[in-house]
């Protein structure tokens, strides 16, 4: 079985543009995405499924030195290019991760995981409903749910956030991996604001330094130790 990462990424964005080529620690917001991605337990390979459109190309390329497999496909129709994504690598599984989460969290996402297919589960997240922070977030499901999904999903908003379909088709598997402690779903792990990014800039020093990954713990560490931090986009919380 070849279980595929495959990390979604495109330069443009309509409240952040070019956010994923910003520098965190030295790196980049992709470069650190797909280095945590590699780290995760039960994967094979890590995809970024980037856009066929030269604006792209730098994203392509970063992609690659960060040691990803490149595929490239269409802008909006992100479910047609998590599809063609997966068949390149021939993957009989695949976990969902966004390009905005430079703190995913490899032990989290392995444990989502590993809970897609157990049981007959053809779909798997930890946000049904949320209880980890924003920007944890992973989806993991089969090839065969994934090509039922592309070929069934016709509304623009199925096709654009790739799991819309699978979450509301009656009959489809689903388990959700939910968190110890439910007040960990008021951290915001993502980068869609410059207030995400200015929170990213200021508790990046404090992190262990790349190639480190610290983990959701250690983390949460340096916030209770410099609580003003979550001050910085906590207005967005609820966007």
């Amino acid at each position: 079985m070849t279980t595929a990462c495959i990390v979604q990424a495109r330069m443009g964005s309509t409240r952040l543009p070019g956010k994923i080529m910003r520098r965190l620690a030295g790196e980049t917001v992709l470069s650190q995405v797909l280095r945590r991605c590699r780290a995760i337990p039960g994967v094979d390979c890590v995809v970024c499924a980037t856009v066929a459109q030269p604006s792209d190309d730098s994203v392509a390329d970063e992609a690659e030195r960060a040691g990803a497999i490149v595929f490239r496909g269409a802008e909006r129709d992100v479910l047609g290019r998590y599809r063609g994504a997966a068949r390149s690598v021939g993957a009989d599984r695949v976990l969902r991760v966004t390009s905005d989460c430079p703190l995913i969290d490899p032990d989290v996402c392995g444990r989502v995981l590993a809970l897609c297919g157990k049981g007959g589960a053809e779909f798997a997240t930890n946000n049904m409903p949320p209880s980890w922070p924003h920007g944890l977030d992973c989806e993991a499901f089969t090839m065969d749910l994934l090509a039922r999904a592309a070929a069934a999903a016709h509304l623009p908003d199925h096709r654009e956030h790739v799991s819309g379909w699978m979450r509301e088709t009656p009959g489809i598997s689903q388990v959700n991996l939910a968190s110890d402690d439910g007040t960990l779903v008021r951290h915001r792990w993502t980068l869609d604001y410059p207030e995400d990014f200015a929170f990213f800039a200021a508790l990046f020093p404090l992190l262990p330094s790349p190639p480190a990954i610290p983990a959701m713990a250690e983390v949460l560490a340096v916030l209770a130790a410099h609580p003003e931090l979550a001050s910085i986009n906590a207005q967005r919380r609820a966007a």
